[in-house]
């Protein structure tokens, strides 16, 4: 794996932090590929049951480095459309990953570094933390996720606000509407994570991938459909081991061993 995404694993939870810190964490191709890569290999690994984005350094992810895009892609228009259509199916990768994905945010968090933010499931912030779209200060449009994201997780009104503003806001600002989960002192952030990220880890993975394509897939049906796909869902979930041991634990007062199936 490249340096630019540092990847550990352990107890469950895949590690992965962006490592550009001199750049403030903004992406490159390179970096993007990497990320792209490591979400791959997540997916497909039956050990990981949980997936951390972090940042290195003082920030999260400041956004696209459009210098190294240019640089690596080339200068002309069709390098730069490469570059966002790559990362919008990055952004997608994130989000639809069978495996919960927590975002742990410190310092800054903008333009790109908030789509990253967006595809992931749960939102834990530094105190210093600060989101924002930023990319209508340098006359860009949002090209992963973040004009179709931001309306669902914050309000219409809200992420209009972000995206025509360009403003950066405190993360403890994104707690009431429940953006973010929790916001905890700078130097708690990693402990937090870590502890979430555990609880999450010992579920049963079968579990946690229903539920999340569940809600994902009710967002964009009608009330009735969600619900009948919701039980079609539980119908197939009855013959799973991790539902019979799951009741099994429950009856023997044990911690129940889910396996994901």
């Amino acid at each position: 794996m490249s340096e630019v995404v540092l990847v550990e694993r352990r107890d469950g939870v895949m590690w992965l932090t962006l490592n550009r810190p001199a750049a403030m964490n903004a992406v490159s191709p390179a970096m993007m590929a990497a990320l792209d890569g490591a979400i791959a290999r997540a997916e497909s690994d039956e050990a990981v049951r949980c997936v951390v984005i972090g940042g290195a350094g003082k920030a999260f992810c400041a956004g696209a480095d459009l210098k190294a895009v240019r640089e690596e892609l080339g200068a002309q228009e069709d390098g730069i459309a490469r570059f966002l259509k790559f990362a919008a199916a990055t952004m997608s990768r994130i989000e639809a990953l069978p495996k919960p994905v927590i975002a742990a945010v410190n310092g800054l968090a903008l333009a790109g570094g908030l789509e990253i933010v967006l595809a992931c499931d749960l939102v834990l912030a530094a105190q210093s933390a600060r989101l924002g779209d930023a990319h209508v200060n340098f006359g860009l449009l949002p090209g992963g996720g973040s004009s179709v994201r931001l309306p669902r997780k914050l309000g219409v009104n809200r992420a209009k606000y972000l995206l025509f503003s360009g403003d950066a806001v405190p993360a403890a600002e994104f707690v009431a509407c429940g953006f973010v989960q929790e916001v905890v002192a700078d130097d708690a952030l990693a402990a937090a994570t870590a502890k979430l990220a555990a609880r999450l880890a010992a579920k049963s993975p079968l579990a946690l991938r229903r539920i999340k394509q569940l809600v994902a897939g009710a967002l964009d049906q009608p009330q009735a459909a969600a619900l009948q796909m919701e039980l079609l869902a539980c119908e197939a979930h009855a013959h799973s081991h991790d539902l019979r041991e799951g009741l099994a634990a429950f009856a023997e007062r044990r911690a129940p061993n889910f396996t994901g199936r």
